[in-house]
């Protein structure tokens, strides 16, 4: 899998090009506004939607890292949208970006496997910066969601605990289960390297290990996977 640095991608060849984004909105002026705003960050916009059919349409020429979509769309709407760009193209992460932060949005989005949840009132810094983290894979959501998410997966583990294969924890070496137990608790990158005192980069290298050796594909995934385990110490 490619690897981000900044506003960047890390391409096969071990050069760099500006990270790929989609934008698809169904309103006009959202959406050029948005597009803008990440141009003029440096990163690539090659392609926007009006809706989810169109943006699986132009998808797969346009080749984004990130799709920044909203959830109210016509013809398909986000949460089907996501669910259909994650099953098709593994590659690809999805940033929700919409108007709405209620519970049974969040979840949807998030089950339909959405990698971040944006609400509309960020400012562009924090949008810029959860389209970075959304292409390293990380789980990104506004302020107070991600408790949310995390209490609706631990409900879910301890409602229907998911049979795993035998042995699938052990193939990890003792740092990357460690690191897996605070991303099970809803730390974030910097705040796992503070607390192990190593680099940020080294965290998120041993994530992207953990996230290869369990063929999942973000952190969401992640933090699911580990709860479901007990990781998280419930």
């Amino acid at each position: 899998m490619e690897q981000v640095v900044g506003a960047e991608q890390q391409d096969g060849d071990g050069g760099t090009r500006p990270l790929r984004v989609m934008v698809v909105d169904d309103h006009p002026m959202w959406r050029e506004g948005v597009a803008r705003d990440l141009t003029e960050a440096g990163l690539t916009v090659v392609a926007t939607a009006g809706d989810g059919a169109e943006a699986l349409r132009r998808l797969p020429a346009a080749r984004p890292d990130v799709v920044v979509l909203d959830l109210q769309m016509p013809t398909l709407d986000g949460v089907e949208t996501t669910r259909r760009v994650v099953a098709g193209h593994p590659g690809v992460r999805v940033l929700v970006l919409t108007a709405s932060g209620e519970q049974a949005d969040v979840l949807e989005a998030v089950k339909a496997g959405a990698t971040g949840y944006l609400v509309k009132s960020a400012s562009s810094a924090e949008l810029l910066d959860a389209v970075r983290r959304t292409a390293k894979g990380e789980a990104v959501f506004t302020a107070g969601l991600a408790g949310l998410v995390l209490g609706e997966f631990r409900r879910m583990a301890s409602a229907a605990p998911v049979d795993e294969p035998e042995g699938m924890t052990p193939r990890l070496t003792d740092r990357e289960t460690e690191i897996l137990r605070f991303v099970a608790k809803g730390l974030s990158s910097r705040q796992i390297a503070d607390r192990l005192v190593i680099s940020h980069r080294t965290v998120q290298n041993h994530t992207q290990n953990v996230l290869t050796k369990l063929q999942l594909h973000n952190r969401v995934e992640l933090t699911r996977y580990a709860i479901e385990q007990g990781l998280d110490g419930s």
